[in-house]
């Protein structure tokens, strides 16, 4: 598909969805985006849909300014997967005992360790500085220091809602590990704290949607966000480092016969943001549900829990700033798939994987989402597939 154009306030918004798909309040929220007068162009991705402030599954690059509710809540969630020496031969007919050993290593919903996990001591883990990482936390805003020990608890946690671990397989049999989870609790906070900051500037007065409220470039605020937003990113990149690390640890211990060996991961933010040169120009590049796909970069496009994912190499198109969509994208409110569907549904669309099929996951339900191969239709000038995927057993919180 070639993106359409279509008319914003001062630039216009690159889509790669059917603006009637999208639906009025997401196009309405991408009007609203290219009113600010730092906005130097704005991408909508197939996935695009209605978010707080700004559609998820947008590309907004500005030119010294950010808008921290346009980045949202879940500051650096994103996906990791690996692909293992197994195949579908290796893994036992009866897949609960490994998706109970998962959820016994990694705590999802809620949950929280017992004691922070040591990283140094898993397989797998970057080595990075982790004593600097956590001095910078000191650093932090102070609405945050209190945080500090629960932060390092939900280090290697996974989270409710759309967080998920799965093990698939993919078209060649091959065993995958994948996931998808953010910076937590600590990010959140830390998102709340500065979206609240912005909305009280005077710049920000008078904005269409006080959501869209924005730092600029030297000021002591914005200072402060980019310190506090870059650890968040940081400590979500880890918590997904720990947790694979963790996954694999679950499939050596319930699989030990197999020996599994695992090879280097693929691994993603799609809610972040980043300094890019784009257009001649330095900009902040926020993908709110949108991941990097640059020439020859990796990267990784889930389904929901009963489709095909994909992992995915770059083409590095410029009209999109580099950029792809995050996965399939939801079809409809998590209240409208509970009203919608139930229990028996959900069975139904999930059959043949191992996961919960109770009511508080029904919001999770196929069905909630866009169809993720028209998803995949619409960006393959963005993208170009390496592996499709599909789930045997799905972990959500």
């Amino acid at each position: 598909m070639v993106f359409q154009e279509v008319a914003g306030a001062r630039v216009p918004i690159r889509m790669w969805a059917d603006p009637a798909d999208a639906g009025e309040p997401a196009m309405r929220q991408l009007w609203n985006v290219t009113t600010l007068p730092w906005v130097h162009g704005l991408a909508a991705m197939p996935d695009v849909h209605y978010g707080i402030g700004a559609t998820v599954g947008s590309v907004i690059a500005m030119e010294g300014a950010v808008s921290p509710a346009a980045v949202g809540v879940d500051i650096g969630c994103g996906m990791t997967a690996v692909r293992t020496s197994l195949t579908a031969g290796d893994l036992p007919d009866d897949l609960s005992r490994l998706r109970s050993r998962i959820e016994r290593l990694i705590p999802v919903g809620m949950g929280v360790h017992r004691e922070p996990v040591d990283p140094r001591r898993l397989h797998g883990v970057p080595t990075g500085d982790w004593d600097s990482f956590w001095a910078r936390f000191d650093e932090l805003a102070p609405a945050v220091r209190a945080r500090r020990s629960r932060a390092g608890v939900q280090l290697g946690t996974l989270g409710g809602g759309n967080h998920f671990l799965e093990v698939c397989l993919d078209t060649t049999g091959r065993v995958w590990l994948m996931l998808h989870s953010g910076s937590r609790n600590i990010g959140k906070e830390l998102a709340e704290y500065h979206i609240g900051v912005a909305r009280g500037l005077p710049h920000n007065a008078d904005l269409p949607d006080r959501d869209l409220a924005v730092f600029v470039a030297d000021t002591p605020e914005m200072a402060a966000y980019r310190r506090d937003l870059f650890w968040a990113q940081d400590y979500a990149r880890r918590n997904r480092a720990v947790m694979m690390a963790l996954f694999q640890d679950a499939l050596r211990q319930e699989l030990p016969a197999a020996r599994p060996t695992f090879e280097e991961p693929v691994s993603c933010h799609h809610n972040y943001v980043a300094e890019e040169e784009h257009d001649g120009r330095r900009l902040l590049v926020t993908r709110k549900g949108a991941i990097r796909a640059g020439k020859g970069e990796l990267g990784i496009i889930p389904g929901s829990m009963g489709t095909s994912s994909y992992i995915v190499r770059g083409l590095g198109n410029p009209f999109s700033y580099q950029s792809a969509s995050h996965g399939a994208g939801r079809r409809m409110s998590r209240n409208q798939a509970r009203k919608l569907f139930d229990e028996a549904d959900l069975a139904a669309q999930t059959a043949g994987v191992e996961c919960r099929k109770d009511r508080g996951v029904v919001d999770e339900i196929p069905a909630a989402y866009k169809d993720i191969d028209e998803v995949m239709a619409r960006q393959q000038d963005l993208v170009e597939v390496v592996a499709q995927l599909k789930q045997v057993v799905c972990v959500k919180g």
